[in-house]
């Protein structure tokens, strides 16, 4: 009897914590939207060429509006990315996205891609980068090239350092679960979902590159990793609004 009472406490206690912490990032979200009208209109006042971050993460981009669902930074605006955005119409001339949209539901990711192309002009380019899901299946092929090899070696050695066996699998299974994963994309996919979302010009290229200047040596995410880590797991695609 008295360990059933305890564990109702212990549920309790727990269910408390959790509501407390919910409680708590409430508050933090409604902090942030007074802020962010303000914070918005000073930005599109203040740049004529107008470019959108969303998952800024910390990658602070100068002269673009960082957005984040989580602020780390007091010069980032809170945005649900899979939400409405709060812009007008053809209000931006670039958008760009790192290691984001993996993190969001398939259908929750074609909110936001819709979004994208309603808020970025005409003639305006969007740029999204994300873990590449050929690349991944590919480390379980017989025979591995050096670059998967010290693909999986990296991996096991920084997440999983217990693993001594079939390093491959745990490798990939770790990829599907960890950091929040919800759908990851290969090429085709990726293309489908831009082009669903109404972006046509669609091309691919490797972390850093673009044909646009503007959209060249933007990510961030090999200084979490390592940049050779960052080339060998990351796709980028890029597509153009049509004017």
């Amino acid at each position: 009897m008295r360990r059933v009472t305890y564990l109702k406490r212990s549920e309790f206690i727990v269910g408390l914590v959790k509501a407390l912490r919910g409680l708590k990032r409430d508050m933090l979200v409604l902090v942030w939207l007074t802020r962010r009208n303000g914070k918005i209109a000073d930005y599109l006042k203040a740049h004529p060429m107008k470019k959108l971050q969303l998952g800024t993460s910390n990658n602070i981009l100068e002269g673009w509006l960082n957005t984040d669902i989580y602020l780390n930074h007091d010069s980032v605006v809170y945005l649900d990315a899979t939400k409405r955005f709060p812009f007008d119409d053809n209000t931006f001339d670039y958008i760009m996205c790192e290691h984001m949209i993996e993190h969001v539901e398939y259908h929750a990711a074609q909110v936001m891609l819709r979004e994208c192309f309603r808020v970025v002009k005409r003639g305006g380019r969007v740029r999204f980068a994300t873990p590449d899901l050929r690349v991944l299946l590919a480390l379980h092929g017989t025979e591995k090239t050096d670059a998967q090899t010290n693909y999986i070696d990296w991996a096991v050695a920084r997440f999983m350092p217990e693993v001594l066996e079939c390093k491959e699998v745990f490798v990939i299974n770790n990829f599907f679960r960890a950091w929040g994963h919800c759908f990851l994309y290969d090429q085709e996919t990726l293309y489908h979902a831009l082009y669903t979302a109404g972006f046509r010009d669609i091309k691919f290229y490797k972390p850093g590159d673009s044909e646009d200047p503007v959209l060249k040596n933007l990510e961030s995410h090999g200084r979490e990793i390592t940049e050779d880590i960052n080339q060998f797991e990351t796709i980028v695609v890029e597509g153009r609004k049509e004017k």
